[in-house]
């Protein structure tokens, strides 16, 4: 579970632990891997590892720590993100910005997806589920968020691609797709949030536990069966007819 320190992550991770999963709990900042750990249940089977997804050698030291605690792996919630700078228009991004966002939102969901893959593959017995974390923005773009509606756009070619290579190894790949979750990133949404027609307006969000209770559904699933895309969003958020 990447990014578990906060928001989406850490309600996902709450939610397995709760369900008895083994789970361990990565992001870049320790702290909030260990608040996390504390709200799990006594006895619950969490690990924390520190670890920045765009760095290939933090992602192998992760797979590392996961397969001497755990022996196997039997998911990846591939979570990690970030927005980057927002209300920034495209011609005022700075290069740096751009890249960390790419960095963190792509390539880290690829280092870990690889990883992931690899041990999935051989290990016995072979497979596992990786399950991307995308966006509303994989399928609709809010005003002035290039970077993160491009990385979510690509992030939905990895979940295909991953999905029809996995398939002669029992590696399910699916991804759910979410919009305005209750966490800290989407704290102002319910004051207003530009739109786009250039006005601002306050936007309705969703218990971030529903989200959760849906990636357990799509983890629990037998390997024969899968969910490829999920879309979840609070019901009166302005997603279908954006624009």
């Amino acid at each position: 579970m990447t990014g578990a320190g906060s928001g989406v992550g850490r309600a996902v991770a709450l939610e397995l632990l709760a369900a008895d999963w083994a789970v361990a709990l990565s992001g870049r900042r320790t702290e909030p891997l260990e608040q996390t750990a504390a709200l799990a249940p006594a006895g619950s089977a969490a690990l924390v590892v520190r670890a920045d997804v765009s760095q290939p050698d933090d992602v192998a030291a992760l797979f590392t720590a996961v397969r001497d605690r755990f022996g196997r792996l039997d998911l990846l919630f591939n979570n990690a993100g970030t927005f980057g700078p927002g209300g920034v228009p495209v011609e005022e991004l700075p290069y740096e910005a751009w890249r960390h966002v790419v960095d963190t939102n792509l390539h880290g969901a690829f280092l870990c997806a690889q990883a992931a893959y690899r041990q999935m593959k051989e290990q016995a017995p072979q497979g596992g589920r990786i399950i991307n974390n995308g966006s509303i923005s994989a399928h609709t773009p809010r005003p002035h968020s290039v970077a993160y509606t491009a990385t979510k756009h690509a992030l939905t070619g990895l979940t295909k691609s991953l999905s029809l290579d996995g398939r002669p190894y029992g590696i399910a790949v699916g991804q759910i797709d979410i919009g305005n979750a209750a966490t800290d990133m989407t704290a102002g949404m319910q004051t207003g949030a530009l739109q786009a027609n250039g006005e601002t307006a306050p936007e309705p969000v969703m218990d971030v536990a529903d989200v959760a209770r849906t990636v357990r559904h799509m983890a629990e699933l037998p390997l024969e069966a899968n969910v490829q895309f999920a879309t979840v969003v609070a019901t009166a958020m302005p997603y279908v007819g954006r624009g």
